[in-house]
């Protein structure tokens, strides 16, 4: 008969993800999570096979917690304006997460791959582009690619404590390069 679990999958990945809170991802391990529990490390095994499992589920709760960033952008008056500011807020509030989904990868991508590889809203984000800026497909991901590292720059910059922008810099920033953007995206569009 298998061992009784002391904990479930759910609380040790909540433990889990506060250590990735405070100390950031590398700092999840077996021992660190036993001791964060307030037991040894075997209660983990039980209920995990091994620690990629629960790294596994680690990130999956993070990026439920970067999706709810999104989805409250997404309900803003100017969607794809209130995705980029959360998508820094997410940087400023959640820095050890943002590192963890948004500066660790496993193997390079392409700047055309990236944004579909690393963020599951990307449909939504972009559709949010195309009607209301009268955008092709190709156009709006254009912008939105654009866009997306301009403002993973100023993610980047806040999650590594390297500068602390305000929410106004930000914005005017943002909309700055976002408008330059959008009128050399239409004209070009114009002249085809």
């Amino acid at each position: 008969m298998p061992p009784k679990q002391k904990f479930t999958k759910e609380q040790i990945t909540a433990a889990a993800l506060d250590i990735t809170r405070r100390e950031g991802f590398p700092a999840v391990t077996a021992r660190r999570l036993g001791e964060e529990l307030g037991t040894s490390s075997r209660p983990i095994f039980t209920a995990f096979k091994n620690m990629d499992e629960v790294k596994h589920e680690v990130i999956l709760a993070a990026r439920a917690v970067y999706n709810n960033y999104i989805e409250k952008g997404l309900s803003e008056e100017v969607p794809f304006r209130g995705v980029g500011m959360q998508y820094f807020n997410f940087a400023k509030d959640e820095p050890e997460l943002f590192k963890l989904l948004f500066m660790t990868s496993d193997n390079a991508l392409t700047l055309a791959d990236i944004i579909p590889v690393i963020d599951d809203n990307s449909e939504k984000i972009l559709s949010s582009l195309q009607k209301p800026y009268g955008l092709t497909q190709d156009n709006a991901y254009r912008l939105y690619q654009n866009m997306w590292v301009f403002t993973h720059g100023f993610a980047c910059l806040c999650a590594t404590g390297v500068s602390r922008l305000s929410e106004d810099d930000v914005i005017s920033h943002l909309t700055e390069v976002f408008t330059g953007l959008l009128i050399k995206i239409k004209s070009e569009a114009n002249q085809e």
